[in-house]
């Protein structure tokens, strides 16, 4: 019995045949669209978005008082981040400033002294000068008064009174040397003091900067523009000093690629080529990038454990070479990548003519 095929089985078929034909087409279009990238291009997905991620760290203890941000808010270079209970540095900067200004006040006592006793110095080393010449003049009347007496001229009486005034003179003289020493000696005394508080001083003016270190510590800022990360802190939270309190990806460098290739891929590759780079994000969207390091080595090599194939047991692994590329283009174009996107990197191959 010959079987018989309605209209609508033959626009079934039609139809059926028309999807074939389109699919068969299609697979042919993207068959060949893939051969042709793989015969111009060195591709991996092994890749992914980098950028500079730094924890913001406390340089002071204590109490957390204010926290000024949220998560994935965009700060600006200088812009308070978190403060710190700043009372205790506070304090012990007056402490040191009370301190200091106390062996200020010390010193020019000191600087006083040594000009009143420079003064008494001077006093006392006239003093010597006039008791020398006293000296003298006694001296000569004495020898004047003797040779009368030889001669019978003087009374033993009078050259004795002569005598005893030379003595009184030249203890005199004496007397006033020791004065002057002293005060020479007074004056070296002080000198050596000075040079103690002086040192004081600088140890103390170093500890009042340091202090003020503290205070500015209690106030933590973006160290450049950047976008919060993950925050872990609040407000009444106690801290320690180094701990971290948050992370900032820094919008202030660039951002580049991490790509991971084979080993049999990158003999052509050099810095300063160019490469495509498409996110798995944005599949319709180009990027650019520009080679900027091949590692040294095998990404294994910098692994914890690296592997050691002299121990026997030996299975040949395809290693991959990490190839740091810089995005290309604005900022503002390029902040839709995230750091730790995944992303395909495309490579132009350099064929060989012969």
């Amino acid at each position: 019995m010959k079987k018989k095929y309605t209209p609508t089985d033959r626009l079934i078929t039609k139809i059926t045949g028309w999807i074939s034909v389109f699919i068969v087409a299609g697979l042919a279009v993207w068959g060949g669209l893939t051969l042709t990238r793989f015969y111009k291009y060195e591709q991996t997905n092994d890749a992914q978005v980098q950028e500079y991620v730094n924890p913001v760290i406390s340089r002071a203890g204590g109490f957390i008082v204010a926290v000024k941000f949220e998560e994935n808010q965009e700060v600006k270079k200088g812009d308070t981040l978190l403060v710190i209970d700043s009372r205790e540095y506070v304090l012990q900067q007056e402490q040191t400033q009370a301190a200091l200004q106390k062996a200020r006040a010390q010193l020019k006592v000191l600087e006083s002294n040594t000009h009143t006793t420079e003064k008494e110095a001077a006093s006392a080393r006239a003093q010597v000068s006039a008791d020398e010449a006293k000296v003298w003049k006694q001296k000569l009347d004495y020898d004047r008064y003797e040779k009368l007496y030889n001669e019978e001229s003087a009374t033993k009486q009078r050259l004795e009174d002569v005598k005893a005034t030379l003595d009184v003179n030249e203890s005199n003289y004496r007397s006033s040397k020791d004065a002057y020493a002293a005060s020479v000696s007074k004056i070296g005394d002080i000198q050596a003091e000075k040079t103690v508080v002086q040192a004081e001083i600088s140890r103390l003016q170093a500890l009042l900067d340091r202090h003020k270190l503290d205070v500015s510590y209690t106030v933590v800022t973006a160290s450049y523009d950047g976008r919060m990360g993950r925050r872990t802190v609040e407000v009444g939270q106690m801290i320690d000093a180094g701990e971290t309190l948050a992370f900032i990806v820094n919008n202030e460098t660039d951002k580049w690629v991490v790509a991971n290739y084979k080993e049999t891929q990158i003999k052509d590759m050099h810095i300063g080529d160019h490469v495509k780079i498409v996110a798995d994000s944005y599949p319709d969207q180009e990027f650019q990038g520009t080679i900027i390091s091949l590692s040294p080595a095998t990404g294994s090599s910098f692994s914890l454990l690296p592997p050691d194939n002299s121990t026997g047991n030996y299975v040949k692994i395809v290693q991959r070479i990490p190839v740091r590329i810089r995005i290309d283009g604005k900022r503002k174009d390029i902040d839709v990548l995230k750091l730790g996107m995944n992303v395909n990197v495309y490579a132009a191959k350099k064929h060989s003519h012969g």
